[in-house]
């Protein structure tokens, strides 16, 4: 299966080409970003680096327009189950973090888990009405978290303390 998915990526994409579009993609972001960066082959500097920034690209996006983009998306019949069960998830989410500080966003951002990353700590951000520039922090903190402790994984780097 590992060798199936390495021939597909380094067939589609140079290596961090692979690493930066995957850190992209909602729920697996760098918590898959960076063991693909190691099975392709790639520095362990290289693939934090790299899944970090496509990590983060994102995020400044969704806390400044995702709920004018989940209003529009309402306007469509053919958009409007994917916006509502956005807006469904953020407040799921929101609702277990009303009392979400700094930290607590970071914190939340950096549990190395699907659902926990820079995508949903952002849209629930935006949804708290947590001010941008607290917000954004509090993301690239929680990414750069998460970032270390899956490349420490990923690389073995752990299993040497």
């Amino acid at each position: 299966m590992i060798d199936a998915i390495k021939t597909f990526f380094t067939d589609t994409f140079p290596p961090q080409l692979a690493v930066f579009f995957c850190s992209m993609i909602p729920i697996i972001e760098l918590r898959g970003a960076i063991p693909l960066g190691c099975v392709l082959g790639l520095p362990f500097w290289q693939s934090f680096g790299i899944a970090v920034i496509g990590n983060l690209l994102p995020a400044p996006f969704i806390l400044l327009f995702i709920q004018k983009l989940f209003s529009w998306m309402k306007r469509f019949k053919l958009t409007r189950k994917m916006a509502l069960w956005g807006e469904r998830r953020a407040e799921v989410k929101s609702e277990k973090r009303e009392n979400l500080s700094f930290f607590g966003l970071a914190l939340f951002v950096a549990i190395p888990l699907p659902g926990t990353g820079a995508w949903t700590g952002s849209l629930v951000a935006n949804f708290l009405g947590i001010r941008f520039r607290k917000a954004m922090l509090a993301v690239v903190v929680g990414v750069i978290t998460a970032g270390i402790v899956v490349t420490l994984i990923s690389y073995g780097v752990a299993g040497i303390f």
